[in-house]
């Protein structure tokens, strides 16, 4: 079995193969962690958001199965990419142009390398900002609008939702073409499914931007600082205690 599966694993056909199971199932990740992301939209105060990230570090053993296997998943497909990167490159030195694929290329698929690399950019900073930060214990959603509320920040996440929306534009297309997905009556549906997928996708992390800017989610931003008391919880004005210097006799 595993001499079959390496010699598979070493074929263009096999790491091709791999590399669009493994993108899909980061889609689906992707599904999941924008629905989880959207709970800010729920309140005010970002209660329903942290409720729903506490829920995970309240169960530590499946946190860290789950960030093991996404770890694994990444790595994985950003090997694979980059290993099919390079042999296309070397097949084209070679001599084996494809003509046949002229005319049908795209600036999405042109670019695929490049905004995969955007992408694992953005993911690094993504994990420092968020999960391996100390800020984070004080309340997620906080720091969620602290940062995509920055210049900075909202600079950061625009260039990698561009790359991420033009990256999956074209990658869940050819994943599912590369699985055998293809037929003449079905393919120009799932090519206009797995596009909407990628817009939807795109929509729906770029509302939350949007949202916050627009003064949405939590209303206290700074992480760090106290809040500062409404009017109903101020302190009361001192009482005067008679018979204090300065009063008169």
């Amino acid at each position: 079995m595993f001499p079959r599966l390496k010699l598979f694993l070493a074929s263009s056909l096999g790491r091709k193969t791999v590399m669009a199971v493994t993108g899909l199932l980061l889609v689906g990740f992707l599904v999941l962690h924008l629905a989880g992301n959207l709970l800010l939209f729920a309140d005010d105060t970002g209660a329903t958001f942290d409720a729903y990230a506490a829920q995970y570090h309240a169960r530590p053993a499946l946190l860290y199965t789950a960030e093991v296997l996404l770890v694994a998943l990444f790595w994985c497909h950003i090997y694979l990419a980059f290993r099919t990167t390079l042999d296309n490159r070397e097949a084209r030195q070679r001599g084996y142009a494809i003509r046949q694929s002229l005319g049908k290329r795209t600036i999405a698929s042109a670019s695929m390398f490049v905004t995969g690399a955007f992408i694992l950019a953005f993911l690094i900073v993504h994990l420092l900002d968020f999960r391996l930060n100390p800020a984070s214990e004080q309340g997620l959603a906080r720091l969620v609008k602290a940062r995509l509320t920055s210049p900075l920040g909202i600079s950061i996440y625009a260039v990698a939702l561009l790359a991420l929306g033009l990256h999956l534009s074209h990658a869940v297309k050819s994943a599912l073409q590369t699985l055998g997905i293809n037929h003449p009556r079905f393919t120009p549906l799932l090519s206009k499914a797995a596009l909407g997928l990628a817009v939807v996708l795109f929509i729906g992390f770029a509302s939350i931007p949007l949202m916050l800017l627009g003064g949405g989610g939590p209303q206290n931003t700074v992480v760090g600082e106290g809040t500062r008391p409404s009017p109903t919880e101020a302190e009361p004005a001192p009482v005067p205690v008679k018979g204090a210097i300065g009063d008169e006799r």
